[in-house]
C-alpha cells in the first residue's frame, strides 16, 4: 500500500498501473490479487489507512489533556483534526475526491466522528455539558470543521493554521457550551 500513495501522489490515481503498484512494491501481481481486486480496492484500504492514522493522532493529543478537563479536550480534538487534514490534504483529496465518486455515508458515518461523538457523550456524563444528540452534534462539528479547512486551503495563499484552530475551537467550545441556566443553546430554539 505504500508503493501505491507514493505512485498515486506523484502521478495521480489514472495513471497508475497495477503493474507499477506491484513493481514498486516489488511482488507478484498475483500477490496483489490475494489482497485486491482492483486499484479501487487499494483506494478503499489507504482511505480506511488515512482515517486510522488520523484518529491515532487525535486520540493521542486528546490522551494529553487532564482528566477532567472536557473543553480542552474538545480543543484538542478540533486543533489535531485541523493539523491532521492539513498535514495531508493532497493524500486526502486523492483518496476522498480525486479518484473515485465521493460516497455520502463517510461525511456522517466514520471513525472520527464516532472518537468525537463518544467524547461528547463523555462529557455528557461527566456534567461538563448537555447536549440532546451527541451523534448530530459530532457530524455537525466533523462536517463544520471540514468545510472550513478546505475553505481555507482554497481562498489563503498560505494557510494560518494557528487562526483557523483556534476559531474551530472557539467553535466547538460554543457549540457545547450551556448557559447560566444550564440550558444548552441548541435546546433553546
Amino acid at each position: 500500500m505504500n508503493a501505491a500513495e507514493r505512485l498515486f501522489l506523484s502521478q495521480g490515481v489514472p495513471p497508475t498501473t497495477i503493474e507499477q503498484i506491484t513493481s514498486a512494491s516489488d511482488v507478484a501481481k498475483g500477490t496483489f490479487y490475494l489482497y485486491f481486486s482492483s486499484k479501487d480496492d487499494v483506494l478503499g484500504a489507504l482511505a480506511d489507512r488515512f482515517a486510522q492514522q488520523l484518529l491515532k493522532k487525535i486520540k493521542t493529543a486528546v490522551a494529553k489533556e487532564p482528566p477532567e478537563n472536557w473543553k480542552g479536550k474538545l480543543e484538542t480534538w478540533a486543533a489535531a483534526c485541523v493539523t491532521g487534514y492539513l498535514d495531508s490534504i493532497r493524500l486526502h483529496d486523492i483518496l476522498f475526491y480525486g479518484s473515485r465518486p465521493a460516497k455520502r455515508d463517510g461525511l456522517v458515518d466514520n471513525i472520527v466522528i464516532d472518537h468525537l461523538a463518544a467524547l461528547l457523550e463523555a462529557g455528557i456524563d461527566a456534567k461538563a455539558w448537555s447536549l440532546e444528540d451527541p451523534h448530530f452534534t459530532a457530524v455537525f462539528l466533523f462536517s463544520g470543521l471540514h468545510a472550513v479547512v478546505d475553505d481555507a486551503y482554497l481562498k489563503e495563499k498560505r494557510v494560518n493554521r494557528a487562526r483557523l484552530s483556534h476559531r474551530a475551537q472557539q467553535l466547538c467550545s460554543r457549540a457545547v457550551a450551556s448557559t447560566e441556566s444550564g440550558t444548552p443553546p441548541a435546546a433553546r430554539d
